[in-house]
């Protein structure tokens, strides 16, 4: 099997240490879990198709995010900022929090450094606020439908693939009931990594936007660094044997040779021609498959889904609630 449930626990930007975890959002088998790893993947190939949906960008009206002229933009959100509870008022912070995200992706993409450079505050608040909104409405379902109504026809759906990719990903996961090491870094440029999404999917013809949902499902981007309980390894949680197979004589723990290996795998069993047989026989759970489509859905319906996903924290689920690993507002090794 290639991997097996090691990004589900674990979000964003970590600084290479080990952290213990005691928190409620544990992966099955004390993986991390936010994203939603695998636990079974590249096993043998399953059937079941249907290739993730390729869809059109939404109107530019709808998603520029832009704030109007003359109205000053919102502050920022703190790292810990309370998430309302009113289904109103849950739908303005949503609508409100993807509008400045969205803004702050395209500042970020037109004068900043993506390749290079770490994400501007501004996207890494905003993207934190927006992942703990859906965190919430994934643990509350009747809420969420009643948010999903309140909210524009073209966030209400993006809204709905969210939640139900991350209702999908936790009932892969079971608590951390005790204390548990997981080893997170920073990832690699958004930007370098999607220059090696595009070569892997020129490659091998798997679409880039699958290639990053699995990532980010995995690992979230490289952020998780501990092998999972079963022994899967790197960025793209490879099993030995399955790398020895599909790993081109590259090295497990690094990105382009992990990216290409999964590029490789996904084809080998049955993508592009069928993403859900190619994605079951990485992960042997339909609710993974689900996930990943879901994700990769909104990455082809407008890629600063993608900047966005880049951003989210590595959080883990345990008994006592759920805990988050990476990103702003914490203590080194706390």
């Amino acid at each position: 099997m290639v991997a097996s449930l090691v990004g589900l626990v674990v979000a964003i930007s970590g600084c290479a240490t080990s952290q213990s975890a005691t928190s409620q959002n544990a992966v099955p088998q004390n993986a991390p879990q936010d994203a939603a790893s695998p636990t079974g993947a590249a096993r043998d190939a399953a059937s079941q198709s249907a290739a993730a949906p390729k869809t059109t960008p939404p109107p530019a009206a709808e998603s520029t995010g832009q704030t109007p002229a003359g109205q000053a933009a919102p502050a920022l959100p703190a790292p810990d900022a309370a998430i309302p509870t009113d289904p109103s008022r849950l739908a303005r912070s949503l609508t409100t929090t993807t509008a400045e995200l969205r803004r702050a992706i395209d500042g970020w993409r037109r004068e900043g450094d993506p390749a290079k450079g770490r994400p501007p505050e501004p996207v890494v608040l905003l993207a934190l606020h927006q992942q703990r909104i859906y965190r919430y409405l994934v643990l509350n379902p009747k809420v969420a439908s009643r948010t999903y109504a309140r909210l524009p026809k073209a966030l209400a759906g993006q809204a709905r693939d969210n939640v139900t990719a991350g209702r999908d990903l936790r009932s892969l996961v079971r608590p951390i009931s005790g204390a548990a090491k997981f080893r997170v870094q920073p990832p690699k440029p958004a930007d370098f990594l999607l220059g090696h999404f595009r070569y892997a999917e020129r490659r091998f013809g798997v679409d880039w936007e699958v290639l990053a949902a699995v990532m980010f499902v995995e690992t979230k981007f490289g952020r998780v660094r501990s092998p999972s309980h079963t022994g899967a390894k790197g960025p793209m949680q490879f099993m030995p044997r399955t790398w020895a197979a599909y790993g081109m004589g590259g090295d497990i723990q690094d990105t382009r040779d992990a990216l290409l290996a999964a590029a490789n795998y996904l084809h080998a069993s049955g993508a592009p021609r069928d993403y859900r047989r190619a994605l079951y026989a990485y992960n042997h759970s339909q609710a993974y498959v689900d996930a990943v489509l879901l994700h990769a859905r909104q990455i082809k319906q407008d890629i600063r889904n993608y900047y966005a996903y880049y951003n989210w924290q590595v959080f883990v689920v345990t008994t006592r609630g759920d805990r988050r690993l990476t990103g702003p507002g914490l203590t080194p090794g706390g």
